[in-house]
């Protein structure tokens, strides 16, 4: 085969392009019993990334709780599927675009929006809600890592929206974080959710020889190339010349895909389809016809191109977006095509299923490659990388809480990037499209109705990344914990997750303990809660010059429920309840932070028995209105629900010192309940074995915690609209340090 022949004399420099070992090599020359070419090389090179093989992880990754009777499609297609009643089942799936993102945040942001949502698409589910977590360095002051991530968080943002509003699908919620180890590597994860009926979903397979494999969507350019390699490998000096890795999006053309995707989906007409994500044409086929012990024969002179003289190689490997690749049944060829036409898209017939159980590529008539399907899958190298304990561990853990007056300290955090208000950021996303978003206060989880159901799906997405530099298998646990929370205080009750890891580079032992760490402290919580793993993906190598990230396995928690409850305070003078015991703990805290200068100390306790305790008592009708207690401690969740509330509040709380105001401890909410309820609630709660504690009372036009008092006007003054300023740059630098 002389195709693109590799030079001998440069092998070691194509190896290392490619990110293969010189034992990658000999383990690909075993499986074809000959030397590969350079196509083949680069097709090894893409399944056998971390992006798309997950070899250094999927070791961890295999004893994650999978199963619940709603669960129907758990990991190993495009997205997850449960049951939410009706007939009706929901389809999402988060994923990572961090390192595109870093590059070109616009078209980054907005090509991680496009890609999650053909996942869900390619099931067959009509896309309904959007969620993202995104992740920065600080974004005050004049420095150049502030300037650097305002801009970086404008186009991402402005990516997100530009890609989710054009296509209609609601951008409903997410969250935002600053952790200086970000600053050479942010992360923007992306999450969706679709809705369709349970006897309606497809699954990507190409069966059955001689049916024809179709190619739909846009045409095939350059832009893209070598993404999935990209993703697996850290940024260095001199890496923002990476930009022709980064995909560029068009939503609109992803519209009519969708919309021509779901009109054929109601047709007899096809065996399968698969989304052209990472490593595009290479990984639809080759996962296309691994599903199925198949083999498949393309002609890639007959893919749609949008650039002159490409060759099989950048054909094979280029990642452009908007394109699925089909497994129709023999003889409706015309049909399916007919459907895309009528969308003005790019419809051909590239190939056909053969029963050889190999890969085989032509151009112009000649062979130019064939890899046998079933090892490139099922020999990828899997690597169980050696794991030690990060040293810094040792030097963390005893660590003194300072002791600020409540007042001072209060008047602090509450202008905080982390706590403010983000408006600015979640405004330039349309949340009410499709009309089915039904929370807007942006409190907690969100949640949509399922108008064919008459059903509330509630969704949040949450990681503490603080906490899990501290303690890696605790902090996953508790982000899990988190995210159910955040939709059980709108009385929606959580049945399964997905996730999106994301860690430093696997080559590094500590941070390999890390993610075994944060994988068991997954599987503890998901076990002992019972909200399985249906999906998820995995982001290594997020580090720079040798800096990695905070481990921050990022939750996205979906539930279902026959009601919901908003997130704001209903009635002046109805009573105000905690539920859970507030504690001391201050391990990675916002106010150790703040004002000790540091991420370190001891975990908050991860009780998960109390967890779900916590949630059977929120599933009541005697609770008006419910509130998380996390970042910030009591004091800053009151403070939030007051002001989006615009409701004073007058309450007082039994703590050890005045300072556990701000204290993390898990498991913990407000609730407010009428005074004609106080009884039975109390009795319910006795039942259920849950701590309670009677605090005080909704009304006036001051927020009271303790011996902190705030002017309500003041603080939705602070709230509202000091994120906006900290975006123009008109915050004051001296604000930004505790001078105490």
């Amino acid at each position: 085969m002389g195709y693109m022949e590799i030079d001998k004399s440069q092998l070691d420099e194509i190896l290392e392009k490619h990110k293969l070992t010189k034992e990658d090599y000999e383990h690909i020359v075993k499986i074809l019993g000959r030397e590969p070419n350079l196509v083949e090389l680069g097709i090894f090179s893409a399944m056998w990334s971390e992006h798309c093989s997950y070899k250094s992880s999927k070791c961890y990754l295999k004893g994650f709780p999978t199963e619940a009777p709603w669960v129907i499609q758990g990991p190993g297609e495009n997205a997850g599927v449960i049951d939410i009643g009706g007939g009706m089942a929901a389809v999402f799936k988060m994923e990572s675009h961090n390192h595109p993102s870093f590059i070109e945040p616009y078209q980054g942001a907005a090509t991680g929006v496009g890609g999650i949502l053909r996942d869900i698409f390619t099931m067959g589910a009509r896309p309904v809600a959007n969620l993202n977590a995104i992740r920065f360095a600080h974004i005050k002051g004049n420095d150049e890592i502030a300037k650097l991530h305002r801009h970086l968080l404008s186009g991402v943002v402005a990516g997100i929206a530009g890609y989710g509003n054009c296509i209609g699908v609601p951008t409903i919620g997410g969250e935002t974080a600053f952790e200086e180890c970000y600053k050479g590597n942010i992360l923007v994860n992306a999450f969706s959710l679709g809705i369709c009926p349970q006897d309606e979903i497809f699954y990507a397979k190409a069966e059955g020889v001689g049916n024809p494999v179709i190619y739909v969507g846009s045409k095939t350019g350059r832009d893209g190339l070598g993404g999935a390699v990209m993703s697996s490998d850290s940024f260095k000096e001199g890496d923002e010349d990476q930009r022709p890795t980064v995909q560029v999006g068009d939503p609109f053309t992803e519209k009519l895909l969708m919309e021509a995707c779901l009109e054929l989906f109601k047709t007899d007409y096809i065996v399968g389809i698969q989304d052209m994500g990472a490593a595009g044409l290479t990984s639809s086929s080759f996962e296309m016809a691994g599903k199925s012990g198949s083999g498949l024969k393309m002609y890639l002179d007959k893919v749609p191109m949008r650039e002159e003289g490409m060759n099989p190689y950048e054909l094979m490997l280029s990642e452009s977006q908007e394109r699925m690749l089909i497994c129709a049944k023999k003889g409706y060829e015309d049909k399916v095509i007919e459907i895309f036409k009528k969308y003005d898209l790019d419809a051909e017939v590239i190939g056909e299923v053969t029963d050889t159980g190999n890969v085989e590529l032509f151009w112009h008539g000649e062979k130019v490659a064939e890899i046998p399907v079933a090892p490139i899958t099922e020999e990828a190298p899997e690597l169980c990388r050696p794991v030690k304990e990060p040293e810094y561990l040792k030097e963390i853990k005893n660590v003194q809480i300072p002791k600020i007056d409540p007042q001072k300290a209060f008047e602090k955090l509450m202008s905080e990037s982390e706590i403010v208000d983000k408006a600015w950021i979640y405004e330039q996303y349309d949340s009410m499209v499709q009309t089915n978003t039904v929370d807007t206060k942006r409190v907690d989880g969100s949640v949509i109705r399922v108008k064919e159901n008459g059903r509330y799906l509630g969704m949040s997405a949450d990681c503490n990344a603080r906490f899990n530099y501290i303690n890696p298998r605790l902090g996953a646990a508790a982000a899990v914990m988190e995210a159910g929370r955040n939709i059980a205080v709108k009385k929606i009750r959580p049945l399964a997750i997905t996730d999106c890891l994301n860690y430093g580079n696997p080559e590094n032992p500590e941070i390999m303990w890390q993610f075994k760490e944060g994988c068991e402290g997954i599987k503890q919580a998901c076990k002992a809660l019972n909200t399985p793993v249906v999906s998820g993906n995995v982001s290594l190598y997020n580090e720079n010059e040798g800096e990695g990230v905070y481990p921050t396995p990022e939750i996205a928690m979906v539930g279902a429920s026959d009601d919901f409850r908003s997130s704001e305070l209903k009635k002046e003078g109805n009573t105000l309840y905690i539920l859970g015991e507030t504690k001391p703990e201050f391990g990675g805290s916002l106010y150790l932070k703040v004002f000790g200068g540091k991420v370190a100390g001891e975990h908050p306790e991860v009780d998960f028995e109390k967890e779900l305790k916590l949630w059977d008592v929120l599933e009541s009708d005697l609770i008006e209105s419910a509130k998380d207690i996390s970042t910030g401690g009591l004091a800053m969740a009151a403070y939030k629900w007051a002001c989006v509330s615009n409701k004073g509040l007058d309450i007082n709380v039994k703590v050890q010192n005045p300072e556990d105001i701000f204290a993390e401890s898990l498991s913990r909410a407000f609730v407010e309940i009428a005074p004609e309820n106080e009884k039975a609630f109390e009795e319910l709660c006795k039942q259920k074995g849950i701590y309670f504690e009677k605090i005080g009372k909704i009304g006036g036009d001051k927020i009271k915690i303790n011996d902190v008092e705030v002017d309500l006007d003041k603080a939705k003054d602070i709230y509202f609209n000091t994120f906006p300023k900290i975006m123009k740059n008109e915050i004051d630098f001296a604000d930004t340090i505790w001078e105490g």
